[in-house]
């Protein structure tokens, strides 16, 4: 029998694993596909000025013939939007967040309304090859990243040695022992191992065998940081170094002192990136992820690296 249903790709994994760099992997790569993305802020996406046509409201238009949907108003709601549409694909693939169990997502395809139309074909899950530790599963949304996967991504293989690659996917068979496990770096692969696979595991969610997902209560806790004062680079160094370990993750723009582009920045673990973004608007948005951390300390100590409120001479960013 032919398989007339729209084909659903889950994208999954913890804080920073590379999630975003896999799903413009897949809207870049040469698959002869048509697929419909969807992601939960547009904002956190890096889709290359190159791809984008034109914006409707929260829908994008992409050069290369790809839709790419915002799922802000629910998963539900976006998913309706998209099969009111004139135009066709054959995929679908959603990036959840950081901290989203994948069970719920995927058992969303089983609605009447859904059924019939889509069908949940993989579940990747993207893993830190740097960071990956079991002691975050103890979160169930953590797990089931890994538990319900059909592929998983051993992305970063680059920056790790051979023993801890082999220690990671010890670490990931206990979990999981059914997965693929495909190392890679900057979750570069072939797309015929992640797309159309016709994986097992979202059957499972669909028979109704993995738990309900409907107790969305973790333990992480995000902090956002906004301001329009430049912060002086040393100070900022400082601060991230200082960093409780309960911080997994950080990202957003920083505008720096006595340094004229704004950049992206990236944190995970204690690694950090800066990326030139010369057309950002010309203001600090930060967001900080993770458990166990005095929030209000960590406010006051991003608020002391404002450069009107230190005396430290400017320099330039941390390597």
């Amino acid at each position: 029998m032919i398989e007339s249903r729209i084909l659903v790709t889950i994208i999954t994994g913890f804080l920073g694993s590379g999630k975003t760099t896999l799903l413009n992997h897949i809207l870049t790569a040469p698959h002869g596909r048509r697929v419909a993305v969807l992601i939960n802020e547009f904002g956190d996406v890096d889709i290359d000025g190159s791809l984008v046509v034109s914006a409707d409201r929260d829908m994008l238009e992409l050069s290369n013939g790809c839709i790419c949907c915002s799922m802000n108003d629910g998963l539900i709601a976006a998913l309706q939007r998209l099969l009111a549409r004139k135009a066709a694909f054959d995929s679908i693939v959603i990036e959840t967040t950081g901290i989203a169990d994948p069970v719920p997502v995927a058992a969303t395809f089983m609605r009447p309304e859904f059924v019939a139309r889509m069908r949940v074909d993989a579940i990747l899950a993207v893993a830190d090859a740097e960071h990956f530790a079991l002691e975050r599963f103890e979160d169930p949304a953590a797990h089931n990243q890994i538990r319900y996967a059909d592929v998983v991504l051993l992305n970063k293989a680059d920056l790790v040695d051979a023993a801890r690659l082999d220690a990671v996917e010890a670490m990931i068979r206990e979990v999981n022992s059914a997965a693929r496990i495909l190392p890679t770096e900057r979750s570069r692969v072939a797309i015929p191992l992640v797309l159309g696979i016709g994986g097992g595991h979202a059957a499972e969610v669909d028979d109704g065998s993995a738990p309900p997902g409907t107790d969305h209560r973790h333990a992480f806790r995000s902090i956002s940081f906004s301001t329009d004062v430049p912060l002086d680079p040393e100070r900022f160094q400082a601060v991230l170094e200082g960093l409780p370990e309960g911080v997994f993750r950080a990202k957003g723009f920083l505008q720096l002192a006595g340094v004229e582009p704004m950049h992206i920045f990236h944190l995970v673990g204690r690694r950090f990136t800066l990326e030139e973004a010369p057309d950002a608007e010309r203001r600090t948005r930060l967001v900080l992820i993770g458990t166990d951390f005095d929030r209000d300390e960590i406010l006051g100590q991003l608020r002391g690296c404002e450069e009107s409120r230190t005396a430290s001479p400017a320099g330039g960013p941390g390597r």
